[in-house]
C-alpha cells in the first residue's frame, strides 16, 4: 500500500512557473513508476507525464512537452513536476499516481495505475 500526498498547487499568472511535489509514504517508492495526471472542469482525467523507477526514462503528453519536467528523488520518496510557461489551459486539479513498472503504451490509461493522491489545484490566470 502506498499513500501519496501532493503539494505546491496554487494561483499563477500566464507565463509563470510552479513546482508540484508528491510525497510517498511507502517503503517501496523507488520500485514504482510515478506519474502526473490532470483533470480540468468538464473534462476527463488526462495523462501529463511519467517517470521510470530509476528516473532514467520520462514520457510526456504532447501538450506539455518542452514546458513541464518530471523528476524524482527516491532518497526523499518524492516526485516533482516543474511547470514552466504556464497557460490558462493548464488550469486543472493535478493528481500524483504510482504503479507497478509501466511501459509507455500503458501510461496514458488511468486504469493502469494503482495508487492516487488527493489532488492539488493549479489555476493559471490570463
Amino acid at each position: 500500500q502506498v499513500q501519496l500526498v501532493e503539494s505546491g498547487g496554487g494561483l499563477v499568472q500566464a507565463g509563470g512557473s510552479l513546482r508540484l511535489s508528491c510525497a510517498a509514504s511507502g517503503r517501496t517508492f523507488s520500485s514504482y513508476t510515478m506519474g502526473w495526471f490532470r483533470q480540468a472542469p468538464g473534462k476527463e482525467r488526462e495523462f501529463v507525464a511519467a517517470i521510470s523507477w530509476s528516473g532514467g526514462s520520462t514520457y510526456y503528453a504532447d501538450s506539455v512537452k518542452g514546458r513541464f519536467t518530471i523528476s524524482r528523488d527516491n532518497a526523499k520518496n518524492t516526485v516533482y513536476l516543474q511547470m514552466n510557461s504556464l497557460k490558462p489551459e493548464d488550469t486543472a486539479v493535478y493528481y500524483c499516481a504510482a504503479g507497478r513498472p509501466l511501459q509507455t503504451m500503458y501510461c496514458r490509461d488511468v486504469s493502469n495505475w494503482d495508487y492516487w493522491g488527493q489532488g492539488t489545484q493549479v489555476t493559471v490566470s490570463s
